[in-house]
């Protein structure tokens, strides 16, 4: 059996502002929390299950030219879905790197934003279908590889 993504953990500058940005604009539960100075962190996600994990140990910005994580995609059931948070993300100040919903490459139905959380890691929001008629910023090149 080939082993299955249990959860991410994210190294965050602030916890706090990290915790608000996942928690109150993309809608993350907290699961579990640690407050012990130095030793700060937040268990995030969804009905008592665990995704993600926000970690107060870094010590600058994510850097896209070091070897890590790449992006974070979050799946969600429509088109209309990702709009909803589109509209969240551009109300809660984002920056994103295409204007509205992209396709995932030339003729895919898979599309949806990308954009930085409050550290700069890069995130997605996507939709597996619906995004028939969305422009592929990157032509035939993955979309979500070169943002």
């Amino acid at each position: 059996m080939t082993p299955r993504t249990g959860h991410i953990g994210l190294n965050v500058t602030d916890l706090d502002r990290s915790l608000g940005f996942y928690r109150d604009v993309l809608g993350f539960e907290v699961v579990g929390e640690g407050k012990e100075e130095e030793r700060r962190y937040a268990f995030l996600g969804a009905g008592g299950t665990l995704a993600l994990t926000l970690w107060q140990q870094a010590r600058g910005p994510y850097d896209a030219g070091r070897a890590g994580l790449h992006h974070l995609a979050l799946e969600v059931d429509s088109v209309e879905r990702v709009g909803e948070y589109e509209t969240a993300l551009r109300a809660y100040g984002v920056e994103f790197a295409h204007e509205g919903v992209v396709a995932h490459r030339e003729a895919s139905a898979s599309g949806g934003i990308f954009f930085h959380d409050p550290d700069g890691i890069r995130l997605e929001i996507y939709a597996p279908s619906g995004a028939d008629e969305a422009p592929a910023p990157s032509g035939s090149a993955p979309t979500c590889g070169f943002f």
